[in-house]
């Protein structure tokens, strides 16, 4: 079955109603938004942009410059404790390089400079991105799976010519850059007569053009559809130009998109590239425009443009031109008349060395006060994908409705063009409950929406599952395995996204975590095929041995019976080559398996799909038998084993802990919970029995009698207090479940966590720090404690809703977004971690899709306010004596 999250326009429990949170914004937080839009000096807000989302000028320039973590920001103590690995690190780094010439899948000395530029990705999911800036740039490219380069093409534009009485009185480039070529253009506009708003997967920006009483509103759209497993998968985005003309005479209106034949790329200039116009009419639609076809060796694509033809519309084009020196030609053609030549025939291919790039213009007459629309498509068909490795060929699933032969960029503008109304009509449909609950911050709403960009623009690749596939790695479900190929997948195909631009490993699996609250909630088929592929990579091993950089000891690449790290590096072998990661070895790591077995059970309950609980049982009891070896002392309890072995992967952890000793309860229950389920009441006994031991034992090893202790090690900061200290509480809430005994526990944990990580941090307007000291200074023992995680954050928020700490979720919460938003310019490259001062770690990261949590949190608080007031008892499911982590 489909779950679908309750969604009500007044479903939030009556505090927040109460508390006017949504009408009441704190001052900071009211003086951080307005500072975006201060330099806009126009009083025009566009043709029908939405009140809510991320909104700025495009003059703003942001105060605070961060720079990315590096070598020379660890500390002395820390890098005597990592030397070791640094020289490790060094020599395998040269290696990869500059003798194999592959990327590293972590690159540490060559991390991305923040650029504080980006916008809403372009595209649906799994189909390749290319993300538009919010001051209108192409500027960052991943067409090729996985692999990204960030290069802005100054050519690719849309500039507008404004024509009266058959006389050209304005013309200007829609860029407020002067780049140092193009000179024959008209750059520089005034950035302070625009702005651009962002709800993804829709994004405006508004042109208010100085002197001409005329202002252009640029809707972006992208198919990014909750449930949709069609038309989400398309390579497309249109762009829908709403003219005013509040002139008291009529004006003729142009506008002109041009586009190179690349990305920016070196090898836009490999030679081979041609192009060619186009028109495709269809049940009485017709479009037109150009094809950019790109030959390179590997993974070629054809880029299109094209403008859907009505009556009042004049479509023009320029099959070619050359993107370097001035220009002009092309300028003077579109000033000339309002209209390009439209030259037949294709172009010839470029010769090595030189671009080529197409131009297409739409032009329609706009009434004295009125208003008139152009509509534009950017389409890519990259069918057929091969990985670094170059071994095997994968299908995109878009073929599956538009085909695999290359030759699909006219039906995919044609059906973008004349579908993308709908695609509107759906989204509104499942954002306005949340958009118009006056009762939720702003902030929010943008939040949760806007960092759904990571879905689509997180490296993301979505396949045909291939005919000779073999999922179960050879162990078939009478064995305890899987199906060769599970229903979902075969269904739904493959899915996969990098746990960050930077850190190039796809479906991370500790980070997933956190992350996979989106897609369980807004693509759950996609979400369940994630599992069948790690359940399947469980039961496999390869015993090859490598070096691990962290111990430098060597240790097989995959452990039979343990969740995989990740799935593979896109410059290897995704799927056929898992655990790309490789600083430590993860076979040991305490988190994994829990994690997985903890996303079965709340996949589960939010799907009610029987037949995937029955196919994932056998592996969740492989992984916690795996596990249950890391009880070493035989009290229900497992051990950290003294190193960094859980997602927190430089902070050093030993013996019993919050962080995975919660895990490992929580997963306790849970296969308690299936065991009932399924009618096997030899493990239920096993598990519960286990439970009632490991509950005891983590009590008295690491409750102080306000929170739960760091670790149980007795060093001098055993007793830090960790803000992801209840994660396993978090799943168990997040499942139906952990409504017990040990409620004001979990909640006196969490008040520990808001004063001290939250409030006593960063003047409470950052989130949660990592790790806190009990007299309020944050943990400074790793490169990690002194963090925010912002997808950690999400989660502790989420948490703290399902407690009932309504206002101090969302004030934790809000702290996050406003530091990446608002003040460092992070827009749509929120990153895993920042410090308090100074730097941030790896851009555009997975962890913090996590927000979705939060909206599952609230939609339950409303489920139990409902049921409280009817029958005088919540629904929360209870596991055997109600035990809670």
């Amino acid at each position: 079955s489909t779950y679908k999250p309750l969604i009500h326009s007044k479903c939030f429990c009556p505090a927040l109603t109460q508390l006017h949170i949504g009408t009441k914004m704190s001052d900071w937080g009211e003086k951080s938004t307005a500072d975006l839009m201060s330099r806009y000096v126009s009083k025009d807000m566009g043709y029908g942009v939405p009140k809510e989302g991320w909104r700025i000028c495009l003059a703003h320039e942001f105060k605070e410059k961060r720079k990315p973590f590096q070598a020379k920001d660890v500390s002395l103590s820390n890098v005597m404790e990592h030397i070791g690995l640094g020289i490790r690190y060094l020599k395998w780094w040269y290696k990869k390089t500059q003798v194999e010439k592959k990327a590293p899948f972590i690159d540490m000395f060559r991390a991305q400079p923040l650029r504080q530029i980006y916008g809403a990705p372009l595209g649906g999911i799994g189909g390749g991105t290319i993300t538009r800036g919010w001051r209108g740039e192409f500027c960052r490219w991943q067409l090729n799976p996985g692999m990204y380069h960030y290069k802005t093409v100054p050519a690719n534009q849309f500039t507008v010519c404004l024509r009266r009485a058959g006389q050209t009185v304005y013309q200007q480039v829609l860029s407020v850059e002067r780049p140092p070529t193009l000179q024959g253009w008209n750059w520089g506009y005034c950035g302070e007569y625009a702005f651009y708003h962002a709800l993804y997967p829709r994004a405006w920006t508004v042109y208010h053009l100085p002197g001409q009483d005329v202002t252009l509103t640029c809707r972006q759209v992208s198919p990014v559809i909750p449930h949709d497993y069609q038309d989400s998968s398309l390579p497309v985005a249109v762009f829908v130009w709403d003219i005013e003309n509040k002139n008291d005479y009529d004006l003729e209106v142009s506008i002109m998109f041009t586009m190179v034949n690349g990305s920016g790329h070196k090898d836009d200039k490999s030679g081979g590239h041609w192009n060619e116009p186009f028109h495709l009419e269809k049940d009485g639609d017709a479009v037109s425009g150009v094809l950019l076809h790109h030959c390179p060796a590997v993974n070629p694509y054809t880029l299109c443009i094209a403008a859907r033809e009505k009556a009042d519309r004049e479509v023009s084009h320029q099959t070619a031109f050359s993107p370097k020196g001035t220009c002009s030609a092309l300028w003077n053609d579109l000033i000339t008349d309002g209209r390009l030549d439209s030259p037949t025939g294709s172009s010839p291919p470029t010769a090595k060395g030189d671009k080529v790039a197409a131009a297409l213009a739409v032009g329609c007459t706009v009434p004295a006060q009125s208003h008139n629309m152009l509509e534009f498509c950017l389409a890519w068909d990259m069918p057929k994908i091969t990985f670094g490795s170059r071994e095997r060929e994968h299908i995109r699933r878009y073929t599956r409705y538009f085909g695999a032969r290359g030759a699909a960029s006219p039906a995919l503008s044609h059906y973008a063009l004349t579908h993308y109304r709908q695609w509107e009509k759906s989204i509104e449909e499942w954002q306005r409950p949340i958009l118009q609950d006056s009762s939720l911050p702003s902030w929010y709403k943008s939040a949760l929406f806007n960092e759904l960009y990571f879905i689509v623009d997180g490296g993301t690749v979505w396949t045909e599952l291939p005919e000779d596939a073999d999922v179960s790695g050879g162990l078939r479900s009478e064995n305890g395995g899987l199906p060769a190929q599970p229903a979902v997948i075969k269904e739904y195909g493959r899915f996969a996204y990098l746990e960050g631009q930077e850190y190039r490993m796809y479906n991370t699996y500790d980070v997933h975590f956190y992350a996979s609250f989106a897609l369980i909630m807004l693509w759950p088929k996609l979400a369940l095929s994630v599992q069948y592929d790690i359940a399947g990579s469980v039961v496999q091993q390869d015993p090859t041995e490598r070096l691990h950089l962290m111990s430098g000891r060597c240790s097989p690449v995959k452990t039979r019976n343990v969740v995989p790290h990740d799935i593979g590096d896109p410059d290897d072998e995704p799927w056929q080559r898992v655990n790309a990661y490789l600083i430590h070895d993860t076979a040991d790591w305490k988190d994994l398996n829990l994690k997985f077995v903890l996303q079965v059970y709340r996949d589960f309950h939010l799907t009610q799909d029987r037949q995937y609980l029955q196919d994932m049982w056998p592996i969740c009891q492989a992984v916690m038998e795996s596990e249950m070896k890391f009880d070493l002392d035989g009290d229900g309890l497992i051990e950290n084993s003294g190193y960094a072995d859980q997602t927190y992967d430089g902070w050093t952890v030993t013996g019993p802990s919050a962080y995975c000793g919660g895990l490992w309860l929580a997963s306790l229950c849970v296969m308690c919970k299936m065991a009932i389920l399924l009618d096997n009441k030899e493990m239920y006994q096993l598990y519960r029995s286990t439970l009632d031991k490991g509950s005891t034992a983590f009590d008295k090893l690491l409750w102080n009698g306000k929170y739960y202790n760091y670790d149980s090690s007795g060093r001098d900061l055993s007793n830090s207090v960790m803000s992801d200290q209840c994660a396993g509480h978090w799943f168990l809430r997040a499942s139906g479940l952990g409504d017990g005994e040990f409620k004001e526990k979990i909640r006196s944990a969490l008040k520990s966590v808001y004063e001290l990580n939250v409030m006593s941090f960063a003047g409470g307007h950052m989130g949660a720090v990592n790790g806190m000291r009990p007299e309020g200074v944050p943990d400074r023992s790793s490169v990690q404690s002194d963090e925010v995680w912002i997808g950690v954050v999400y989660g502790l928020a989420a948490t703290m809703i399902h407690e009932g700490m309504l206002t101090e979720g969302l004030r934790t919460a809000e702290g996050c977004y406003r530091t990446v938003w608002e003040q460092l310019g992070m827009a749509f490259q929120t990153p895993e971690a920042y410090c308090e001062k100074s730097i941030y770690r790896s851009l555009a990261y997975m962890r913090p899709l996590s927000i979705w949590a939060m909206q599952l949190a609230l939609n339950a608080s409303q489920r139990d306010q409902t049921t409280l007031a009817s029958t005088g008892t919540t629904d929360q499911d209870q596991c055997g004596k109600n035990r809670s982590v």
